[in-house]
């Protein structure tokens, strides 16, 4: 991570506009969102293959992919990829509880990718491509870590290593440029470098009360 000296400054306000609905569910990307739907908010390596893994499943209402867990505001991609904002890809899932639960969205966040590797997915390197749970609740909290407590158990016993996942309150989500967010619908050849352990993980692990 970034020394204190070596963050960037950032600006005020963001660079750049979104699009108004997601190319593949028709929905708003931005807040507001509907009564009764819930944020959360994972990271998992490149944000183009895992905003699709979101997106592709049942119960999600939108997807959209930005930066997370950093210090400089309002980044553009070129200065997450220096290193020196802090900040992970993200992708916030915007959901329907009554049709999917927490819980499940976790197992598809523990699945996708190696939530071991540190500072890296595959051949993606960098802090950027980190793996995180930013949470938007008590609940949500001890759910995600129910979960990992639960999934490293398999990972253990599958002689895998220990899960370097940051779990944290969310903090601001920064939304990424246009031409990343849905990259994989526009451009369905695309690179997607999302690898996961093929162990499976526990679903149902966590009864937190909300």
């Amino acid at each position: 991570m970034p020394a204190p000296d070596e963050i960037l400054r950032g600006r005020p306000e963001r660079p750049f506009a979104i699009p108004a609905e997601h190319t593949v569910l028709g929905h708003p990307l931005d807040g507001p969102y509907p009564a009764g739907l819930e944020v959360a908010d994972f990271g998992l390596g490149c944000f183009w293959g895992a905003e699709r893994k979101f997106w592709q499943t049942p119960g999600v209402w939108t997807t959209a992919v930005g930066y997370q867990g950093g210090t400089t505001p309002n980044p553009t991609y070129e200065e997450v990829c220096s290193g020196r904002t802090g900040h992970t890809e993200a992708v916030r899932v915007v959901f329907d509880p009554a049709k999917v639960s927490y819980e499940a969205l976790l197992k598809v966040f523990w699945e996708a990718h190696d939530p071991t590797q540190g500072f890296r997915q595959g051949n993606d390197e960098g802090t950027q491509y980190r793996s995180a749970v930013y949470t938007h609740s008590p609940a949500q909290e001890a759910a995600a870590k129910t979960s990992r407590d639960a999934y490293q158990q398999v990972l253990t016993k599958a002689l895998l290593g220990d899960i370097t996942t940051e779990i944290l309150p969310a903090d601001t989500f920064y939304f990424a440029e246009t031409y990343h967010q849905q990259y994989l619908d526009k451009n369905p050849n695309g690179y997607c470098g999302l690898g996961g352990t093929g162990v499976s993980c526990p679903i149902g692990v966590a009864k937190a009360d909300g």
